[in-house]
Parts: structure tokens; sequence; C-alpha cells
């Protein structure tokens, strides 16, 4: 009994640590909620400006906003709940990504380690990037989505289901900007060569497409394709990377053989 106790305690200890890191992750995700919780209407005027200025609508008093509505009653509380849930994925970036890499960094050896301190560092930087980016896309999608409306017809959107849409395309950039920083980290880890990366090029074309179609939150050539190209072309930047590193390491590899 006691020797499966024992046996048993590694895996007991390694779900102890996961539990402890998603605990960590979830209590600064519940905290960068409650913070935008109050930074709300400020967010809502941000994203909301490709279709309607509810800063203008406020000071000029008018009944509507354009094409935007809120359906129901519960409609403006739920709203609110989603998008700071939401707004706290994004802004516990920080927290979740680190919590990530201390969950998988003791498996590692001590130069792994090291080398894996690459990841934390560029990880936020590049996820702050494909934030950034999702947001500059997002007046060209709305704008090439709403044209597709027959003249004849008006298209009412509902408030919520468009914000719901320009915080996961948000999301979704900085997410997929984590590419080449996983990519290179694990060359510098020594798990992946930089040929590795680049010999299935069509494959990971194909994938990355595959990605973008689905995880998009609509699923059109055009925002497919903003995701998918500067993906791509990381995808390249990233195996470039590895290769340089690798000769690098073959070279001081040779020299300390000699």
């Amino acid at each position: 009994m006691s020797s499966k106790s024992s046996g048993g305690m590694p895996l007991m200890a390694h779900f102890a640590e996961l539990r402890k890191r998603i605990f960590k992750s979830a209590l600064g995700i519940i905290l960068g909620a409650f913070v935008g919780w109050f930074l709300y209407d400020t967010i809502i005027n941000h994203l909301a400006a490709p279709i309607c200025n509810l800063k203008e609508v406020v000071a000029t008093g008018k009944s509507s906003c354009g094409i935007l509505y809120i359906n129901g009653v519960l409609g403006p509380i739920d709203l609110k709940f989603k998008i700071s849930l939401l707004i706290g994925v994004i802004l516990a970036a920080p927290i979740w990504l680190y919590q990530s890499w201390a969950f998988i960094a003791p498996a590692m050896k001590g130069r792994e380690k090291r080398n894996s301190i690459f990841f934390l560092l560029f990880a936020i930087p590049f996820f702050a990037i494909g934030i950034y980016v999702g947001y500059l896309v997002l007046p060209l999608a709305v704008k090439v989505l709403l044209g597709f409306t027959p003249a004849s017809l008006t298209n009412l959107v509902k408030f919520d289901d468009y914000l719901n849409f320009v915080l996961q395309l948000i999301l979704i950039f900085g997410i997929a900007f984590e590419l080449p920083v996983f990519l290179v980290s694990l060359n510098l880890a020594g798990v992946l060569r930089g040929k590795s990366i680049l010999k299935p090029w069509r494959f990971a074309i194909f994938g990355i497409t595959l990605f973008a179609a689905i995880f998009t939150p609509t699923g059109d050539p055009f925002t497919m394709g903003l995701l998918a190209i500067p993906l791509i072309g990381l995808y390249f930047l990233a195996g470039a990377i590895a290769i340089l590193v690798d000769r690098k390491r073959f070279k001081n590899a040779s020299r300390g053989a000699n």
C-alpha cells in the first residue's frame, strides 16, 4: 500500500502544481475582469467606433446608435459581464503566460530552463503586438463585412454580438502571434531544429490557414487572410531564426570538440 502511495505521489504532486497554476491564472483573470468592469464604458466607446460614435450619441441626446441595438432586460448586464471577462483574459496575459511557463519549466534541465526564459521575455510583447494588430484590422474587417449587406436591406447589429466578435478577433490575434515565440523557444530548448520547422512548410501553411478559418469569429476569407498572412510570415521568420541558432550551436560544438 505504501509503495503504491509513494508511486502515486509524483502524479498527485503534478496535478497539485497544475491546480495551483490554474488557480493563479484564474485569479489574475478575475482581477483583470474587475478592472475591465470599471473601464467598460471607455472600452466600448473605442470598440464601437467602426460602426457608431457612442460619445457623440450621448452628447447629442440621440435615441439610437445607428444599426446597433441591445436586446432584452438582462442584455446590458450580461454584455458587461462577458466583455469584462474577455478584457480580464487580455489584461491578465502576463500572469497566465508566466504560469504556463512555470508549470513546464521544472521538467526542463538547467540549460533548457535558462533558454526557455526567452519565451517569457518575448511572449508578452508578441501577445501585445497581436492585440494591437487585431485592433488595427478591426475597422477594415467591419467595413468589408457590412459591405455585403444588400442595398435594399437594413442590417441591424446586436451590440453584444458585435462586441463579442470584436474582442474574440483581438484575442485570437494576440494568441496567434505567440506562434514564432513558441517555435523559437522549442529550438532554444533543443527540442526542435530549424530544418524540422521549415521542412513541412506546405503542411504548416495549410495548418495556419485552417486555424484562421476555424478560430476567426466570422470565418470570412477577408478576416482569415488578415490573420493567416502575418502568421505565415512569422512562421518562416521563426524557422530562419531557428536555423541561425542551430548554426551557432554547431559552431560552438565544433570548437568545443577541437
